[in-house]
């Protein structure tokens, strides 16, 4: 795979039983990439091991006064040279590739996770874990599955080394032999230290990104009521605490480097002594010890790569264990397979008994907001994984869990209450699939958007006023919570699902603005199948049908005029009618009828 093939076709399915298995299932999925990584890395390291035999011959052959060897020496030396820039090259550019690519498979992953389980996501992992997952642990997975191959060609290349120096000259080779193999296993007792350390320096970072995000998002809130001093002291405190652990693991690390530093040059010191003595004692050339002190000399650059694959392994597999965590959510129920093509007629929750006729207007009233929000998720086909009944949302008889994702997406749609608006302009925001029946001019007119385009306009600075041009910031903060509402619910009406669930589509507005919200919607979704949760009776006076819903089943079905004097919930819910209120407007209803029948009996 080269980056000009991104995105994959099929990322693939992951092995997510934990953060190594994770690791282990890219590095397999990489292995074009990483054979081609490894040659050219054989061909870059090779080349500098080979450099010592190269200078050992051309000090022999100054020494024997020799112009033909100098030559070939010199020869070989050139050659080793245009290999070693050949080869780290091509290995930077493989390399780089490998680390891209693995990257955007990770990326590509969390993002059809993420489609896939929509709002749940957010209920199961926190969305600041999400994004660090998407950002620093991808950059750290990528680079453990880069150095792998780099240090495939450093393990190869010591041996190589090893091997040919006992061939070469034996007295010093088998030094080398020995000599090599404990450097490389040194720091082995220190690594599960350091990946510890690493463990909760990681930790530790995922948490405060985690309340960097939490803060940034609440900002406004917190400045209402005073708050911004008293988180920025908990992310000062959580930054602190992240410093102090990056510290303590940057010592581990720096003791290891020091560690391969000392170690080869012990050894260095003992092959030059040994070698000198041999070379007095005549056993030895000069040349062959300059070949064996050159070696020795060069084996700390593979071995700089056998730090390096610790140090990668020891970042990414708390990454890859974060990564593997969130890849491992599931829907409750994977699609089956059949093709349904885009179902449609009626709604119906058989776990409830919320029915919505198709092409008809329906509210659905609960007392609870909470359990409304996870009952709009579930008619959008996201039922929680825990739920105790996975029994699936029916659309015209066929269940949604069992449509794929770009069926049930096109099918049922859900705004929920908190709708996010993405940075980008007004005509950006609102270029979404769509089925091309509803522009953006009638779905800003129905979400009564009049007054936020002209707030738009007059923020315009270089767009000639144009409000489909102007940009919206991120989240849209630019925007009061009323007008990012109702341009969100603009880009829903767009879409022009065949169901579409709104959840409080108005509760930031004013009565006015929503009487008219209300009927612009209603309007726009004449003959479709159209589900909105609220308690406003601006609202639910113009539903063709109503629904409460009380302790997670229905209760009652009416009109809203019939329900507000016909059921007791319904009414309590709608008017915030408190018990005291009920009791006493029963009480006055009571004396009201005794009043009556006493005057009826006196005429009598």
């Amino acid at each position: 795979m080269q980056i000009r093939d991104l995105p994959y076709p099929d990322p693939g399915d992951p092995d997510v039983r934990s953060g190594t298995h994770f690791l282990l299932w890219l590095g397999r999925n990489q292995l074009g990439g990483q054979f081609k990584a490894l040659f050219w890395g054989l061909m870059h390291q090779l080349g500098i091991a080979g450099l010592p035999l190269g200078v050992g011959l051309a000090v022999q052959a100054v020494v024997d006064r020799s112009g033909e060897r100098l030559a070939y020496a010199g020869g070989l030396i050139v050659l080793l040279g245009a290999a070693i820039s050949l080869g780290d090259t091509m290995l930077h550019r493989a390399a780089v590739t490998n680390w891209i690519t693995a990257a955007a498979r990770v990326q590509q992953l969390l993002a059809r996770r993420t489609a896939e389980l929509g709002a749940v996501l957010t209920r199961r992992v926190a969305a600041g874990e999400v994004i660090a997952v998407s950002t620093g642990d991808v950059e750290k997975i990528g680079w453990f599955v880069e150095a792998l191959s780099r240090f495939a060609a450093a393990a190869t290349t010591l041996v190589v080394v090893c091997v040919g120096l006992v061939i070469y000259e034996p007295a010093l080779g088998f030094m080398v032999a020995i000599g090599v193999p404990v450097l490389t296993l040194a720091v082995l007792p220190l690594l599960p230290r350091a990946t510890r350390r690493a463990d909760i320096q990681r930790e530790k970072a995922g948490k405060a990104t985690e309340l960097a995000s939490d803060t940034v998002a609440g900002l406004r809130v917190l400045r209402g009521i005073g708050g911004e001093e008293l988180f920025l002291g908990r992310y000062r405190r959580a930054s602190q605490e992240v410093r102090r652990a990056a510290v303590r693991s940057a010592r581990m690390w720096a003791l290891i480097s020091a560690i391969q530093v000392l170690l080869p040059g012990l050894l260095m010191t003992a092959v030059v002594g040994y070698g000198a003595k041999l070379t007095l004692d005549g056993r030895i050339e000069v040349g062959q010890l300059v070949t064996v002190y050159s070696a020795v000399l060069l084996t700390h650059y593979p071995l700089r790569n056998v730090e390096e694959i610790a140090m990668a392994f020891s970042f990414s597999r708390p990454s890859a264990k974060r990564a593997a965590r969130v890849l491992a959510l599931r829907r409750t129920t994977e699609p089956s397979g059949v093709e349904y093509g885009r179902p449609s007629g009626d709604l119906y929750d058989p776990v409830t008994g919320v029915l919505a006729p198709a092409g008809r207007f329906t509210a659905v009233v609960c007392g609870d907001p909470d359990a409304a929000g996870l009952l709009a998720e579930r008619l959008g086909g996201h039922p929680a994984a825990e739920a105790d009944n996975p029994t699936s949302v029916l659309l015209g008889g066929v269940p949604l869990d069992e449509l794929t994702l770009d069926e049930s997406r096109a099918a049922v749609l859900v705004q929920d209450k908190d709708p996010v608006l993405l940075s980008g302009t007004l005509r950006e925001l609102l270029d979404v699939p769509s089925s091309g029946h509803v522009c953006a001019e009638d779905a800003l007119d129905a979400a009564q958007c009049g007054d936020v385009l002209n707030a738009l306009a007059q923020a315009s600075v270089d767009t000639d006023g144009d409000p489909m041009r102007t940009r919206i910031t991120e989240r849209g903060r630019s925007l009061s919570g009323g007008q990012r509402q109702r341009l969100a619910l603009a880009r829903s009406l767009v879409t022009d699902p065949e169901v579409l669930v709104l959840d409080e589509p108005t509760s930031a507005v004013d009565s006015h603005t929503e009487a008219r919200v209300a009927a612009g919607v209603k309007r726009l979704r004449a003959d479709r199948t159209t589900v909105v949760f609220a308690s406003s009776p601006l609202l639910l006076d113009l539903a063709d049908r109503v629904v409460l819903v009380d302790n997670h089943e229905v209760v009652a079905v009416g009109v809203h005029r019939e329900l507000l004097h016909t059921e007791p919930r319904y009414r309590a819910v709608v008017t915030r009618e408190t018990d005291d209120e009920a009791e006493e407007r029963l009480k006055t209803a009571e004396a009201a009828e005794l009043e009556a029948f006493a005057e009826i009996e006196e005429s009598a």
